[in-house]
């Protein structure tokens, strides 16, 4: 299993549909998972797709429509059942406290686990250490929405040509990684310059500031396209993009791999997504989430 991947467990809009269950997805970055918006039916969806309540440390709510967060009861009270040994972390508009409040303590149930609440009140960084950044930015939307951004610290590449070139071997590479200099020898003398990955998680909003700034850089987008490019003006009326503009973001933004997801159940060929994400000029990797799909973050550049 990739140690970065994302997996999606729903991706319809508003409502379900026989092949589409409610939002919720999970990335797996390395040793941590983090639940984006758990819609009705994630824990099922969880299942089917062989995530445990084990592996959430952190669940981020980009907003409380209840497509995007009525799984959290269910979510919240599976965590405290199977005694999750680890804090997990909740991200969410500060706006929309009275909402995680009544989801959080929906039904009776024994608490096991510390579950911190972290609400998101504007543009800035949530959390800092050295797996990742996690950066909220506000969008636009009817409610109060925030997107999510994880930057991954960048580094350096020891290149074995120019160890071998300037003598350093053995313990000897881990001690000029750690000091910098050794014998006159920098760390730049014999490594290159690493770009940490970047991911970005844009759901409900119209075009807006907050849209281009979590794309920028992306290695992976995840964005909404609820509509399809002839209903622009429907999909700006309801704080929506659609698959052209998610596209032509990511084009703009230099993204990797673009994500599309959170379709209208109007629509019934998901492929014209796809036609009009190509159409819009976006060339890099495309996908059309599907329920319980795992895609792989691209590798490291």
């Amino acid at each position: 299993m990739s140690a970065r991947e994302f997996v999606v467990l729903g991706t319809a809009s508003q409502v379900p549909t026989r092949h589409r269950n409610h939002n919720g997805y999970l990335l797996r970055w390395d040793g941590e998972g983090i639940l984006f918006d758990p819609g009705e039916g994630t824990q099922r969806q969880m299942l089917r797709a062989g995530v445990a309540a084990h592996d959430i440390n952190r669940i981020c709510i980009t907003h409380f429509h209840g497509d995007h967060s009525l799984g959290l009861a269910g979510v919240i009270q599976r965590i405290n059942l199977d005694r999750v040994p680890h804090p997990v972390t909740a991200h969410y508009p500060a706006s929309g406290q009275k909402f995680f409040d009544r989801l959080r303590y929906a039904t009776a149930y024994r608490e096991t686990v510390a579950l911190r609440e972290e609400p998101v009140a504007g543009d800035g960084t949530l959390a800092q250490g050295p797996p990742y950044v996690l950066e909220a930015r506000l969008l636009s939307h009817p409610v109060e929405s925030f997107g999510y951004r994880l930057t991954e610290p960048d580094g350096r590449r020891m290149v074995p040509e120019l160890l071998a070139r300037h003598g350093i071997k053995g313990p000897d590479v881990g001690r000029i990684q750690r000091e910098g200099v050794l014998g006159g020898v920098t760390l730049d003398d014999v490594s290159e310059h690493k770009p940490g990955q970047r991911f970005g998680f844009v759901m409900d909003t119209r075009l807006c500031p907050g849209v281009h700034a979590l794309a920028e850089g992306c290695d992976m987008l995840v964005i909404e396209s609820t509509f399809l490019d002839a209903d622009e003006a429907l999909a700006t009326d309801h704080g929506h993009l659609t698959a052209g503009q998610a596209a032509r973001v990511a084009r703009d933004a230099g993204v990797r791999h673009l994500v599309l997801t959170h379709f209208s159940q109007r629509y019934t060929d998901p492929w014209e997504f796809e036609r009009q994400a190509r159409a819009a000029g976006f060339e890099g990797e495309l996908t059309i989430a599907a329920d319980l799909a795992r895609v792989p973050l691209p590798k490291r550049a």
